[in-house]
């Protein structure tokens, strides 16, 4: 059970978030020509070009967007086409554009999905961070609606500890064997 592996490591995400959230104020707005560009992958209707490798970010949690921004700007998440437009972004637009999409209706999906009748193990642990029903919160972004194969992908490299830049879910998702992330991501990906 997740939340038996490890009770204690979420008080440092939580005060993560707070310290990124900072004060809103009016200057966190972007020109959307800026953002632009977003649109070629991740959809300009919110629904991405292809779900199962890209994240949804409309209406996606700020907090979490500017960390990403953030991490693939310094190098600390990798991925070459993402670095390649956060650097082209300055520091102080990082939270703007992150609002900018947050601030979007997260999309509808076209057909919903049948989550497993019963929840996998473990996922009280999850809740902690990523709140009730998986739509987010200060500290983690939303899930549910993600593809199933995004979900998985993304909690594989952090298993394997190819994607760094949240220690937690490394520890989280080391644990687990493949079935259980499998079973995590269907039962996510449904809601």
């Amino acid at each position: 059970m997740l939340n038996q592996r490890f009770p204690t490591i979420f008080g440092a995400l939580v005060i993560f978030a707070g310290a990124l959230a900072g004060p809103t104020q009016a200057a966190d707005e972007i020109d959307p020509a800026k953002v632009q560009v977003c649109g070629s992958c991740h959809g300009q209707n919110g629904v991405p070009l292809d779900p199962k490798t890209m994240p949804i970010i409309w209406g996606q949690q700020q907090n979490f967007l500017v960390k990403q921004l953030h991490d693939y700007r310094a190098g600390d998440r990798d991925n070459a086409i993402m670095a390649t437009f956060a650097k082209g972004l300055k520091q102080e637009e990082l939270r703007p554009a992150a609002a900018y999409f947050a601030a979007k209706a997260w999309p509808a999906k076209k057909e919903a999905a049948a989550a497993p009748a019963k929840e996998p193990e473990g996922m009280a642990t999850c809740q902690i961070c990523h709140q009730k029903d998986f739509v987010g919160g200060a500290p983690a972004p939303r899930l549910a609606g993600q593809s199933y194969e995004y979900l998985v992908e993304a909690m594989r490299s952090f298993a394997d500890g190819e994607r760094t830049n949240n220690a937690d879910m490394v520890k989280l998702m080391q644990p687990l064997s493949i079935a259980e992330r499998e079973a995590i991501a269907r039962y996510i990906s449904g809601l």
